[in-house]
């Protein structure tokens, strides 16, 4: 712990919502956070045991020489608070929000007959902006429906009424091809402009479905005026309408006004999609990548990210789809975990956008660096088999016979997640008569681990069992004789329903069938078979092929493992001239081999 003196800074500190900042020796801003109650919150970084900090944690607390506070009103300021003090000093120890890119926007500028079109930067100049569009085609959809639908000026020429009185401009070529009414000679007025722009406007809020109810009224309208011609042109924009909305409707169109966020995170990172869903249609959406920096939870994420998306995306509604209860408390808000229904739709639509995203980020950083996939893989498997330490190391038992003769063991070794295949080794059963596949384990685990010790070579991390409950006992039998049955994790995997069995525990554990680390276990139980088989049939027909050279008569055992020897197999010794047999053979037996040979 540092020289500074936290508990006298603590007696100072309220027990009160607000926002806390670190500072260090040198006087520079290092973390900034927020709690619900400021004393408590900043006390626990102190009274806490250290060992359940990971290590940045414990490097900024060594690190605090100053602690300074803001209080506020309620939570949500906090977050607030926390969230605008952030942008802005940038800490070292605080997480950031990563956009990868500058989103586009729609605008509808600040003039006389205002143009509409898209940008990256946002001015502020009276123009309204409608955005950002984490999708640019779906941007390019909405712009292409205004153009199809409205006739609106392209031009940046300054249409003043002054400057209009004064017949400055004339009209052009979009004029003359029907894509623009002409306001720069006064052939459309402002206000007809100013009511095609407030319907533009509510298209770019969501609010599709007034603009078409206010257009079947002119079309009624224009019919019983017996205005066919204005009846028809309106009936054309209805059709562009319709057809719009029918594919940006993704939802109930009675979810009028909702926020959605997921997140998917692991270790490092944390992903969290944003869908803003209004009158039925998402209009707007994004998927932003946090780069975890002291061990933050996903509710404090999700809620740092959500607060920043509902600013980001002037977000007015009221309720907030989340995939889990947040701590955040704020009256004006209602947080919605829904189960079915609608809602719980859009929720797994947000959970499978934010899902790809992290799968597609994660799949780039592991091409740009390979370690990373590694890592992960070993932290996966290190978490989800309750492990005490990463396996890199893991080595896998499989035993075979047949009818219980030439049995043999085999083992497999995995560094790093891969085939360390230099690394494979054979065992010829020494001490097993019959099938006895438990005791054939004991003994190749024994001469394993007992070879291993006296070379002075390091234990594996984790040990896996081709079998069932009775091969892990044997294996265990052989650990415990050798005195490392505390040093190694060792697990069982049963073939039929891949169980896998820990030692003493008499219910197995089930990994979901699609998991990284069952695919690794099942992985190793295939190639530890593969080695181990290869290595019986090799060993079962040397000994199939011995028998029949010692059936042919006047070729006794040991002439038969003196051929065998030379020639490796039956097959060189068919193909071997008598020259080659003279070596071993005196003329008789080579006579006798060759017409055996050709008999067969």
């Amino acid at each position: 712990m540092s020289s500074f003196d936290h508990k006298t800074a603590l007696t100072a500190i309220p027990h009160k919502p607000g926002v806390y900042q670190y500072w260090d020796a040198d006087g520079k801003l290092m973390y900034i956070g927020k709690a619900k109650d400021l004393r408590n919150r900043v006390g626990s970084y102190f009274n806490t045991d250290k060992q359940q900090f990971n290590g940045k944690t414990r490097v900024l607390v060594s690190k605090i020489r100053k602690i300074t506070f803001t209080i506020v009103d309620t939570e949500i300021d906090a977050w607030l608070l926390e969230n605008s003090l952030i942008k802005k000093h940038q800490p070292k120890f605080n997480i950031n929000l990563k956009d990868d890119k500058t989103y586009p926007w729609i605008i509808v500028k600040n003039e006389h007959f205002p143009r509409i079109y898209w940008t990256r930067k946002v001015i502020k100049d009276g123009s309204t902006y409608f955005g950002p569009y984490g999708s640019i085609g779906m941007m390019h959809t909405i712009l292409d429906l205004i153009k199809e639908t409205y006739t609106l000026r392209t031009c940046s020429l300054p249409l003043n009424e002054q400057n209009i009185a004064q017949g400055k401009f004339k009209v052009c070529l979009e004029y003359q091809i029907g894509n623009c009414k002409g306001p720069c000679q006064a052939y459309q007025t402002e206000s007809d402009y100013d009511k095609n722009i407030g319907e533009i406007k509510e298209i770019l809020n969501g609010k599709i479905g007034n603009v078409i109810r206010d257009v079947k009224g002119i079309i009624k309208s224009a019919s019983e005026d017996l205005n066919f011609e204005l009846a028809h042109q309106y009936s054309r924009k209805l059709q562009v309408l319709e057809k719009y909305q029918s594919k940006s409707t993704v939802v109930n169109s009675a979810i009028t006004n909702v926020d959605v966020v997921s997140i998917a995170s692991d270790e490092r990172y944390a992903f969290i999609n944003y869908l803003k869903v209004m009158n039925g249609s998402i209009i707007q959406t994004q998927t932003i990548e946090i780069k975890k920096q002291l061990d933050e939870s996903d509710d404090e994420l999700l809620i740092t990210a959500m607060l920043e998306f509902r600013t980001k995306f002037t977000s007015t509604s009221k309720e907030i789809i989340v995939p889990f209860e947040l701590s955040l408390q704020d009256e004006s808000l209602k947080f919605t975990v829904p189960k079915l229904g609608e809602k719980k739709k859009l929720l797994e639509l947000s959970q499978k956008n934010v899902l790809f995203f992290k799968k597609e980020k994660l799949n780039q950083y592991e091409k740009l660096n390979p370690d990373l996939r590694t890592d992960r893989i070993l932290t996966t498997m290190q978490n989800d088999l309750r492990l005490t330490q990463l396996p890199k190391h893991i080595e896998c038992f499989d035993n075979s016979n047949f009818q219980g003769k030439y049995p043999v063991s085999a083992i497999v070794v995995f560094k790093d997640a891969k085939p360390s295949k230099k690394d494979y080794r054979h065992f010829n059963v020494k001490t097993v008569e019959g099938p006895n596949d438990f005791a054939t384990m004991e003994e190749a685990v024994f001469r394993r681990y007992r070879r291993m010790l006296e070379e002075d070579q390091p234990l594996p991390q984790l040990i896996i069992i081709d079998g069932g409950k009775g091969q892990l006992s044997s294996a265990m039998k052989s650990l415990k004789s050798l005195g490392i049955e505390n040093k190694v994790t060792v697990i069982g995997i049963a073939k039929r329903l891949e169980e896998l069995f820990y030692p003493g525990d008499s219910y197995p554990l089930y990994l979901d069938k699609k998991s990284e680390t069952l695919k690794i276990i099942q992985q190793l139980r295939d190639e530890a078979h593969r080695f181990g088989i290869t290595f019986h049939r090799k060993k079962r027909d040397q000994g199939t092929l011995k028998t029949e050279l010692e059936q042919i008569e006047g070729i006794g055992k040991t002439t038969a493992d003196k051929l065998l020897m030379h020639f490796k197999s039956v097959k060189k010794i068919k193909e071997a001239s008598e020259k080659e047999l003279a070596e071993l053979l005196n003329k008789k037996q080579i006579m006798t081999l060759l017409e055996h040979f050709k008999q067969a």
